[in-house]
């Protein structure tokens, strides 16, 4: 079977025509009104029992306010027991059923597509947010990130069979509640991208082994939730071209993975890459290889090699910062569409500027507190720009040049007294 025959991409499919304003259609007919993606960011905007905040309403209005084309929420997790972050949203019933409603409303408006990220954090949980962690094999983190994360237990069989079913689920209440669409995260370390990895999956029976045993897990959540969710729906999936850990997840498995979803008909395949153990996207410009810096996406040449492979629909997301950058990179066909994560948090209308021609208005940065322990968690990345998230959501914008420290010290302080996680325990180095 050719795969590429699968899809069916209505608009211009490259070229120098192409503008980052130009509509795009799905191959079930969803149109998206332009090129421009939100990913998905940490929002911290969940209570003790995941349920959703009230400030998550005027922050996807503001999103949906300043012209982004489609918005993907940050993960919301299938199961309140497995929690990855203080403040994750969890669905695994329709409890919250009138309120997603209303989420779907407020990030809907303008034209803008929203989907619902659905997640399992697997082993990567804040270590206190939850009773126990689990993973496809207890495989702990390396000692640096010991501290912030404990040693997980290996899941059993039902125990996997049960999470595929929460996919599902979490998947037909976001349809119910109004969401265009839902997205499969399966990058960033998370339990997904753990069954991907030969260093996290170790398992000797058929969920763990050979790449395809591996992949068994990710084919049968994405089955899950089509079955939920119908044919027309869209279904789009953020994957790792590669961990970038020794005995990791590489390029060659991840070039594997999306051709078979890509036939299993998946609508759209965000390219992303690294874990908490391995971040690739937090470094400053002087620290980025040569050729990510010229072209600014962090993964394009991954994207090439899938483009010549498959049509399905291609989104890169890190790195980007220049209007130039970005139609560059749609105008070679790798690509169709441009994911924007931290210039979305310091300013909620940066795709009017880019529609508009102008560059974004503040530069993404590495954000470092000077507490070592801190930084290195790699934390601060996620704390701070989703503090700046609250701000947009209470004060209608940002504090672009806030301080870091500041920020952090917030956070510790204030997720402690909530008794969200104990504080803990370093080593001096």
């Amino acid at each position: 079977m050719n795969i590429t025959s699968t899809f069916v991409q209505a608009s211009s499919s490259g070229g120098a025509s192409l503008s980052l304003g130009q509509s795009f259609k799905l191959r079930n007919g969803v149109l998206i009104k332009n090129r421009l993606v939100k990913s998905a960011l940490h929002e911290s905007m969940g209570d003790k029992q995941g349920r959703p905040l009230d400030c998550l309403l005027p922050l996807y209005k503001a999103w949906a306010e300043g012209g982004i084309g489609l918005s993907i929420t940050g993960n919301v997790m299938v199961d309140q027991r497995a929690r990855s972050e203080p403040g994750n949203v969890v669905v695994e019933d329709e409890r919250h059923l009138a309120f997603l409603k209303q989420w779907a409303e407020a990030g809907s408006r303008n034209g803008t597509a929203l989907w619902m990220q659905i997640n399992h954090p697997g082993k990567q949980a804040m270590i206190g947010l939850n009773k126990e962690t689990v993973a496809p094999s207890a495989i702990p983190f390396k000692p640096e990130l010991a501290p912030f994360f404990g040693k997980p237990r290996e899941m059993t069989p039902a125990e996997i069979e049960d999470t595929i079913v929460r996919f599902g689920r979490t998947a037909r209440i976001a349809k119910q509640a109004g969401f265009g669409g839902v997205q499969i995260h399966a990058a960033h370390g998370y339990l997904i991208s753990q069954f991907l990895s030969p260093h996290h999956n170790r398992r000797s029976d058929k969920w763990g082994g050979s790449a395809e045993n591996r992949r068994r897990f990710l084919m049968a959540v994405y089955r899950s939730m089509r079955e939920a969710v119908g044919p027309d729906f869209p279904i789009g999936i953020k994957l790792n071209s590669a961990d970038f850990q020794r005995g990791g997840f590489n390029e060659a498995e991840s070039m594997d993975a999306v051709l078979a979803i890509a036939e299993a008909g998946i609508d759209m395949v965000e390219i992303s890459g690294g874990t908490y153990e391995a971040p690739a996207m937090t470094g400053s410009e002087q620290t980025m290889k040569n050729s990510t810096r010229q072209r600014e996406a962090y993964f394009m040449d991954f994207a090439e090699q899938v483009r010549q492979q498959t049509k399905v629909p291609l989104m890169v997301t890190g790195g980007f910062r220049s209007v130039a950058g970005m139609r560059d990179a749609l105008a070679s066909g790798s690509l169709d569409f441009i994911g924007l994560g931290r210039l979305m948090c310091m300013d909620a209308a940066t795709p009017q500027r880019l529609l508009a021609g102008l560059d974004p208005q503040y530069a993404v940065s590495p954000r470092v507190s000077g507490i070592g322990y801190i930084d290195r968690s790699r934390m601060m990345e996620v704390i701070w720009y989703s503090h700046q998230l609250m701000r947009i959501a209470r004060e209608g914008q940002a504090r672009p040049n806030e301080s870091v420290l500041k920020v952090a010290l917030t956070y510790l302080v204030g997720n402690f007294l909530k008794g969200e996680f104990s504080m803990p325990k370093f080593r001096a180095s």
